[in-house]
């Protein structure tokens, strides 16, 4: 029996890191961060019943964290990760919402795989981790912009 693709299905492979070095890199605790944020925000998304259609989507404005699906609505989600007691609603200023819609416009106009859903929304989630990378807190804002 052949398996039905979902709207939300996407045969693209996740970005590729690059050519392989044999020198370790260091990388950008922040980078690092970000990165967490976005494993657990992907996560929390797939628990909720989402596909992750991309992650790491770069345009030339910049890079979408992560777009997911749940058969009607296409999600472009803007994830911000703080350690400790930081509050990750801080950078979700209007400046970066604005580079956030330019960055989905992209996204539709180029991702030639993409869902065709009727629906679009813009979502943040929040991320605060402990010292160790643990979760402390994760805040999910549907349609936050």
């Amino acid at each position: 029996m052949a398996a039905v693709a979902s709207p939300c299905s996407s045969s693209s492979p996740e970005p590729a890191g690059g050519p392989a070095s044999s020198r370790p890199r260091r990388e950008d605790p922040r980078r690092t961060l970000g990165r967490l944020g976005e494993e657990l925000a992907a996560a929390h998304l797939e628990r909720l019943g989402y596909a992750i259609v991309a992650r790491g989507f770069r345009t030339r404005y910049g890079e979408l964290d992560v777009v997911a699906c749940d058969g009607h609505t296409l999600v472009f989600v803007e994830v911000k990760t703080r350690r400790g007691r930081g509050e990750p609603w801080d950078a979700l200023h209007p400046a970066k919402r604005a580079q956030v819609r330019r960055m989905a416009r992209e996204y539709l106009a180029h991702a030639e795989d993409r869902p065709r859903v009727p629906e679009l929304r813009f979502d943040a989630i929040g991320v605060v981790v402990d010292g160790q990378g643990r979760l402390v807190r994760l805040d999910h804002l549907e349609a936050a912009f």
